[in-house]
């Protein structure tokens, strides 16, 4: 479950100056997706009731280690270009965007924390957004939502980077079963578009499952 964007607090983007928005193709129709909501609704409640005391463990841990808020927000794209707002426990150290502004992660990030460094192996860090698939934000599986800037520059370079918004983002994905934190933007579009033009439930569920392998075995984790 991860994102190759960095982590930065909530900013208000207006969406009236990225042109991506208006090259996202036909959306994969919310009624075709019934199915995935109703265990959205189920699997998401569930794992997000499991997950408090894990989030309460985390957050003494991040706040005993570096300086900073426990939580993040951050506006990112969502299905169809609509603006979602994420939250994750902190990774990084607070300054991280000082310097560089919104950038790509990459593998072994100097600006991740120690702490950070397992919640990212073990997706620890996503765990707040069981929230979102909650609320409807998000899903339990889907392309990773990106930050609009961020967006905007890979859709300058590769046209078809909107394509991926075209269902509801998830907070795991197939370009993180077969990527990492290096994986380049392009190729984490080609994964993404292959998922929407192939979508299952059983797809989900095995996209799901490789993901729990990741986290409970290390194998692949990034």
């Amino acid at each position: 479950m991860l994102e190759a964007s960095v982590e930065n607090t909530t900013t208000t983007n207006s969406t009236e100056k990225y042109s991506f928005l208006d090259q996202i193709g036909e959306p994969v129709p919310k009624s075709k997706l019934i199915g995935k909501r109703i265990c959205d609704i189920i699997f998401g409640t569930l794992f997000g009731i499991i997950s408090l005391p894990i989030i309460a463990i985390f957050a003494i841990l991040i706040k005993l280690t570096s300086k900073g808020p426990v939580f993040f927000k951050q506006q990112r794209v969502g299905y169809m270009g609509q603006p979602i707002t994420i939250v994750k426990l902190r990774s990084m150290r607070n300054d991280a965007e000082k310097k560089t502004g919104a950038v790509w992660a990459k593998k072994n990030d100097p600006r991740v924390t120690s702490v950070g460094r397992f919640m990212r192996k073990t997706r620890v860090d996503e765990l707040p957004q069981f929230w979102s698939i909650i609320k409807g934000d998000m899903s339990l599986v889907g392309p990773r939502p990106e930050r609009f800037v961020l967006t905007q520059r890979f859709y300058e370079q590769w046209p078809e980077f909107p394509q991926r918004l075209r269902i509801i983002p998830g907070l795991t994905g197939y370009a993180q079963t077969h990527g990492g934190y290096d994986l380049k933007p392009n190729e984490k579009c080609k994964l993404d578009n292959y998922y929407i033009e192939h979508w299952s439930l059983a797809l989900d569920f095995k996209i799901a499952f490789d993901t729990f392998k990741i986290i409970f075995t290390g194998d692949g984790a990034r």
